[in-house]
């Protein structure tokens, strides 16, 4: 079995209908070959079988399978990761400026519900692009996903606030250095939270911890903040099979059970798990979850 599957799931079992909002899959470069001049290899072992096995352990239902970079505007390995988990799966492209209007239409039948802005250093878009493919995308009910640094969130603040449609911001905010609740940069992102168009993913806390495992508690301490503050924006995802530590990955049934103790109970769980991420991403109801 891979080691990107976790010998074990975690202590807490998330409810039916509990949807990991942003993994990854990758493939043999014979099908799958990297983009060119792209700074990121593959992920080995990072496949949709060991996500499946992956999934059953830790006890997921659903996924948005979020378009790597490494792949630049080819999306096959996303759709076709889409295609084998089914009506459990949406996902989020990367589509090029000039994008078609037909296109958009296809990849939204297929499931794709956001296009993602990696603002972070290998991302082909960048903020030249951005009002005009928020624009594009919103036309098909898309959100943009996006994950830059967070502490220059404030700095930016109101440019994101004027896109059209939803926004997701990912990590916590990706603040590339741990910061405190006071940091503008975190304020900021509040605020767009606030605004009621905006969500978060509380993932990746292992990625810029300096305290690290088991609970990361400095970047830990800004995932349990969004959710006391906005509950009903905050998202759970696993960021599964871990790109920036392929070599070292985080316990992922750890992790479930770290953010259930940052939402202090499993109603909130739920709300996260299951209930926002099936507003978000256009899941159909499941009878008896409440929703």
């Amino acid at each position: 079995m891979s080691v990107l599957v976790p010998a074990q799931g975690p202590v807490f079992r998330p409810p039916p209908g509990a949807c990991d909002c942003h993994m990854h899959i990758y493939g043999p470069p014979e099908m799958y070959p990297p983009a060119p001049n792209s700074p990121f290899p593959p992920v080995a072992g990072g496949d949709i079988a060991a996500y499946l096995k992956t999934r059953e352990v830790l006890g997921l239902t659903r996924a948005v399978v979020v378009q790597p970079s490494v792949y630049g505007f080819d999306n096959r390995a996303t759709l076709d990761a889409m295609a084998v988990l089914g009506a459990d799966a949406r996902g989020v492209a990367v589509v090029p400026p000039d994008v078609s209007d037909a296109e958009i239409d296809r990849l939204t039948r297929l499931g794709i519900r956001g296009i993602r802005f990696f603002m972070i250093g290998g991302g082909l878009l960048g903020w030249d692009d951005l009002e005009t493919l928020a624009a594009k995308t919103a036309a098909f009910g898309w959100h943009v996903q996006m994950q830059m640094d967070g502490r220059r969130l404030h700095e930016v603040e109101e440019r994101l606030a004027r896109l059209p449609g939803g926004l997701v911001i990912d990590h916590n905010g990706k603040f590339l250095e741990p910061v405190g609740l006071d940091h503008p940069g975190f304020a900021a992102l509040r605020r767009l939270i606030d605004n009621g168009r905006t969500w978060v993913k509380t993932s990746g806390v292992y990625e810029t911890s300096r305290i690290g495992a088991p609970d990361y508690p400095d970047v830990a301490a800004l995932a349990r903040a969004l959710i006391a503050h906005a509950p009903e924006r905050c998202l759970f995802a696993t960021n599964w099979p871990h790109p920036s530590k392929p070599d070292s990955p985080p316990d992922d049934a750890g992790l479930i059970d770290l953010f259930r103790d940052w939402c202090g109970g499993d109603a909130v769980a739920k709300r996260i798990m299951v209930d926002n991420a099936a507003e978000l991403y256009e899941f159909p109801s499941l009878t008896g979850t409440g929703q």
